[in-house]
């Protein structure tokens, strides 16, 4: 039977933690050099900065200016605790450090095109919906070309919650037993759609954004499977509808 399979995008289709990563590596260089002959280490710099970025999230949703935005609270907290004297020249390095992260190439996960083929050659529908800004979302979509598999069937919001994918299920007349949402993040994927009674895939990233890990505290109407790699996903799908055709059938 079709089935309606809802995709992530960041990190379930195209890379994203990994720049984040890359743009803090080169933050912490900056801040110890600044805050080090203070006695400030690294990892409390590091530790300060994931404080900050995760509560801010949680206000803000996932609005781009946020991230550079913690950089430099991070910065002024640091500045305060230390009487180190700030300078408005390196807040300005730290906004463009953290803005860049935006300008970076984007790069799909192995098979992403493999593995969305597959689905919609056996005839599945097939939706997108990420969290971020419309505008960075959008380029990234069009970079990847992903119009030709989701066409208007994209939904960007700025808070990726329960609430947001109720709206899209409700709105959409979704049928929820035969609806699967496929994403990295608990959070923000697996719960909620967990809480809206549909099929979840957890697909486990070995690196993960501290925000996103949280326990799976929500019993699964349906399907809730965990796999690694997206390629994965297709023959899972597959095996666990023929379950339960073997079932009905039993």
């Amino acid at each position: 039977m079709s089935q309606k399979i809802m995709f992530d995008l960041d990190d379930t289709l195209v890379y994203c933690n990994k720049y984040f990563h890359f743009i803090l590596d080169q933050f912490a260089d900056e801040m110890t050099t600044w805050f080090g002959p203070y006695g400030i280490a690294r990892d409390t710099i590091t530790a300060k900065q994931t404080e900050i970025d995760i509560a801010g999230v949680q206000i803000l949703g996932f609005k781009s200016e946020h991230f550079p935005e913690s950089l430099i609270d991070t910065y002024r907290y640091f500045q305060n605790l230390t009487g180190r004297k700030g300078s408005k020249l390196e807040e300005d390095s730290l906004w463009k450090l953290g803005i860049s992260v935006y300008e970076l190439d984007i790069e799909p996960y192995p098979m992403m095109e493999e593995t969305l083929d597959s689905l919609a050659s056996r005839g599945h529908e097939l939706h997108l919906y990420t969290g971020g800004d419309t505008l960075i979302q959008n380029r990234k979509i069009e970079s990847m070309k992903l119009e030709r598999y989701f066409q208007n069937r994209i939904y960007v919001r700025q808070h990726k919650n329960t609430d947001a994918l109720e709206q899209i299920l409700s709105e959409g007349s979704f049928d929820r037993a035969n609806t699967w949402m496929i994403g990295n993040s608990v959070r923000t994927d697996v719960l909620p759609a967990l809480h809206c009674g549909i099929n979840a895939v957890y697909l486990k990233q070995e690196t993960e954004w501290t925000y996103n890990v949280i326990p799976i505290d929500a019993k699964p109407s349906g399907a809730l499977l965990t796999l690694t790699e997206l390629p994965q996903v297709p023959p899972a799908i597959l095996e666990y509808l023929n379950e339960g055709k073997m079932n009905v059938l039993g």
